[in-house]
């Protein structure tokens, strides 16, 4: 059935605050895990699931992703770049496609989740049930603000805006399909949050639907503590997402980094491209963004290094921007 779903929009251009100041370097969607652009993992998990068109929003650093996206495709999917100069949110987002995508359902996808969950089963979900949303929903233990039946897999209240007796049990878990009617119940031009639209359609008997995906993996790259956790989870557990096609990832020491043989890289850490590590250097549960210059006989445990020199020392949780 995902041969009916086509066209998605993937969510890139928030700020990505709680990350600062390592978003004053990248946009977040871009940070690399081991070395792969963080929203790649979306458009590739979304190709696997039938996908051929996606549109990015951006808004914060657009010529990163003008660079990374080159020629309007990646790896043979078009692909298009939406530059928002007043951030619109998800809602006013989805808005803002509305001649693009036309009226066909399409699935949103946040640019700063990795997971492997199973979008196909989503869409079937969405179809089975007539349904006007579906939203993929999970435990993850960051608002638990959505009352969902499991025997009618309706949503039955948002945040509470219902008054529902019942307190919410799941979360949104970043990924959604939608009907195209959608478009018609957002205002233009408007900065708005697609949570309102939802509930609104609720009150007036929308199919508001969801589905609960708690098996495989969901991390939510929020924080540098997430950024860096996700790296010490693939090195340890050795987790790949099975749409990930290269052989080579994931990517402790990128080929053009220059790395002293007297120097220790832990599994947990990355090496971007050109960058440097001088001779005694430990890294442990690190991230060096490309062009980083590590002196000699520095220890760095949960940093982070943006692209600049670190003199000689011993840093923890320290980020280097």
């Amino acid at each position: 059935m995902m041969a009916s779903v086509r066209k998605a929009f993937v969510l890139g251009a928030g700020l990505g605050r709680r990350l600062r100041p390592l978003t004053n370097v990248l946009p977040k969607p871009l940070l690399p895990i081991f070395g792969k652009p963080l929203i790649t993992f979306a458009i590739d998990h979304l190709r696997q699931a039938g996908i051929e068109k996606f549109w990015v929003n951006t808004h914060h650093l657009p010529k990163k992703f003008s660079e990374l996206f080159l020629n309007k495709e990646y790896q043979g999917a078009n692909l298009e770049l939406v530059f928002e100069p007043n951030l619109l949110e998800t809602g006013g987002g989805i808005k803002n496609l509305e001649q693009r995508i036309g009226d066909e359902v399409f699935v949103v996808y946040s640019g700063d989740i990795l997971t492997d969950l199973r979008v196909e089963r989503l869409v079937d979900e969405h179809f089975l049930k007539e349904n006007d949303v579906t939203l993929a929903l999970r435990r993850t233990g960051l608002s638990s603000s959505i009352s969902w039946c499991r025997k009618s897999g309706r949503i039955t209240d948002l945040q509470g805006a219902l008054g529902s007796s019942e307190p919410g049990e799941y979360d949104f878990a970043g990924i959604s399909v939608w009907n195209s009617s959608v478009f018609s119940r957002i205002p233009e031009a408007t900065k708005i949050s697609f949570i309102p639209i939802i509930v609104e359609w609720l009150k007036s008997g929308g199919r508001i639907g969801g589905l609960a995906l708690e098996e495989n993996r969901w991390f939510n790259i929020g924080s540098r503590a997430e950024y860096l956790q996700v790296h010490q989870i693939i090195s340890n557990e050795l987790w790949s997402p099975d749409y990930i096609c290269d052989p080579q990832w994931p990517v402790q020491v990128e080929p053009s980094a220059q790395v002293s043989p007297e120097s220790r890289i832990e599994n947990d850490s990355y090496v971007g491209k050109m960058c440097t590590v001088e001779a005694g250097v430990l890294l442990e549960n690190s991230i060096l963004l490309p062009g980083s210059l590590v002196s000699r006989s520095t220890r760095l445990r949960s940093c982070i290094v943006g692209g600049v020199k670190v003199e000689p020392g011993t840093y923890e949780q320290t980020d280097f921007i």
